[in-house]
Parts: structure tokens; C-alpha cells; sequence
């Protein structure tokens, strides 16, 4: 009979994980080296912001199909969004700008989950705060919550202009019920055009007659927020349609509903969302 081999002692495992930490380490800093040279040839090949919303995107789906075992998702998606914002900054320094009006806790653990604590963090007490530092800056970013806020307004109608900065993602990317950053938020900030992701449309609609026939209506067929606009019993929305989703389907189903559409601007893109299940590992 064979002997069975040996167990590993723990000093021989944890020799294991010190090798394995090195390599981590040493490949972070090779991506360093990586960037650096990124940033000389950007200078020469290509303008506009260091986001690049969709390149971001497919780099946490692949993340997503890839991951397995006992490590928590969770934890793998913290830590790339950190290393994708970190070095971000490394090639054009930004900051983070908050809307705190609808609670703070949540706000921060999104924040902090997407973007570390290497890129500097402002807190903004309303929406309207958020959009105008990002429109006074160079490359900011802005995070307000994508639902409705208790007396937030219609803050997303100063981004229908040309010059204005827009709505870039949507998140949490990776979706789940037990996700530890789960506030739903919305990213503003001033992108190249061929770097947006353009899968769901964020569209500022502003419509006249509006009520809870018209409200069902547009529920399904997409995301909103709702506020009230004085004017003809009216609302502004903020509606984000699905992946194949279309405009004038929704206004056909306003007009159906008893209500008229009186304005709608474009106010940014996201990707779809990409969820999992709440267990996967």
C-alpha cells in the first residue's frame, strides 16, 4: 500500500498565501506601470474624461461569469470597483460629490463601496447641490439616489443642455438583494461620446395631465421618477428605459393614459443592470 502524502502544515500555507499577497501586489503595481504609459498615450490619441462608462461596465460582467468559490462577490466587486476608480484618479484627480438629503448612511456605504477612500468625498445636501459642483468642474463626479426624494425637485432639468454634464451609470452595476450598497444611484458626470453606454436611455420628460392612470401606465414599461410641475396638472420625470425600450412607445402610452407629453430632453445613458442571485459566491 502507498503511504498517503503528507497534509500541509500551516506554516507551509501560510508561506502559500505570503506568495500569493506578493503577486497580488507586484501585478497592482505593474497596472500602475501600465497606467502610466496609458496616461502619456492618451495625451496624444484621445481627449475628453478618464471615464469610460462602458469599458467599466464589461469589465465587471466578465468579473461577474468568472467568479467563483468561497471568496463573497461582494468582496471581488468592492475591490475592483476601488482599483478601477483609483487608478482613475491617478490618471485625472476628481472628486465625489453626494446628495445627502435622503439619508447619509446609504449614500456613504455606495460611495465607499464604488470609489474607496483615495478619491475625495463631498457631501451635498440636495441633488441640485450634486449637478452644479459637477457642472462647475472638470471631471467630477456626482451621486444622487435614483428614486424620489422628499422635496428634491426636478434636479435632472438642468442636465438637457448640450454643455451639461449627464447621467453616465447607474448604480449598484452588479444587482442583488442582499448587495451591502444597495441604494440605487445615479452617476453624473461629463464623458466622451464614445465612451458613454447607451444600453438604457435616461430621458427628462415633462407632461401634462398627469395621474395615477398615466403613472400605471408608464410603470410598465419603465423606471421613473415623478415630481409635481404646476403647470396643467402636470409632472417632470426622470425615465430610464430598458435595454430596447423606446420613446415614442412611451408617449403613445401617456396619450392613451390621458396625459400629454409637452417636452423631453436626453439626459444620459447607463448600462443594464446585471443581476445575480443573492446566494452566488
Amino acid at each position: 500500500m502507498k503511504k498517503p502524502a503528507d497534509a500541509p502544515s500551516l506554516a507551509d500555507l501560510r508561506n502559500e498565501i505570503d506568495r500569493i499577497d506578493e503577486s497580488m501586489h507586484g501585478l497592482l503595481m505593474q497596472r500602475g506601470d501600465i497606467i502610466d504609459r496609458l496616461i502619456a498615450v492618451k495625451r496624444s490619441q484621445e481627449t475628453g474624461s478618464a471615464f469610460r462608462p462602458a469599458r467599466e461596465a464589461e469589465m465587471m460582467r466578465r468579473l461577474v461569469k468568472r467568479h467563483k468559490g468561497i471568496l463573497p462577490l461582494d468582496t471581488a466587486e468592492s475591490i475592483w470597483r476601488v482599483i478601477i476608480s483609483t487608478f482613475t484618479f491617478v490618471q485625472s484627480p476628481f472628486s465625489v460629490h453626494s446628495d445627502f438629503s435622503g439619508g447619509d448612511a446609504a449614500m456613504r456605504d455606495s460611495a465607499r463601496f464604488h470609489f474607496g477612500f483615495t478619491v475625495p468625498f463631498v457631501p451635498h445636501m440636495g441633488a441640485s447641490g450634486v449637478v452644479a459642483a459637477v457642472s462647475a468642474s472638470k471631471g467630477d463626479l456626482g451621486l444622487v439616489p435614483a428614486i424620489a426624494v422628499a422635496g428634491a425637485g426636478a434636479w435632472w432639468s438642468a442636465l438637457e443642455f448640450d454643455s451639461a454634464p449627464k447621467i453616465i451609470a447607474r448604480l449598484p452595476f452588479v444587482e442583488r438583494d442582499d448587495h451591502p450598497a444597495a441604494l440605487p444611484v445615479f452617476v453624473i458626470s461629463r464623458v466622451a461620446a464614445d465612451a458613454m453606454v447607451t444600453e438604457s436611455e435616461v430621458w427628462s420628460i415633462r407632461v401634462s395631465g398627469w395621474d395615477a392612470k398615466s403613472a400605471q401606465a408608464l410603470s410598465s414599461l419603465a423606471e421613473f421618477i415623478a415630481v409635481p410641475d404646476r403647470a396643467f396638472d402636470g409632472a417632470a420625470l426622470l425615465v430610464s428605459l430598458p435595454q430596447g425600450g423606446s420613446l415614442p412607445v412611451v408617449t403613445e402610452a401617456l396619450l392613451k393614459a390621458g396625459a400629454t407629453v409637452r417636452s423631453s430632453a436626453l439626459v444620459g445613458s447607463h448600462a443594464t443592470r446585471y443581476t445575480v442571485a443573492a446566494n452566488k459566491k
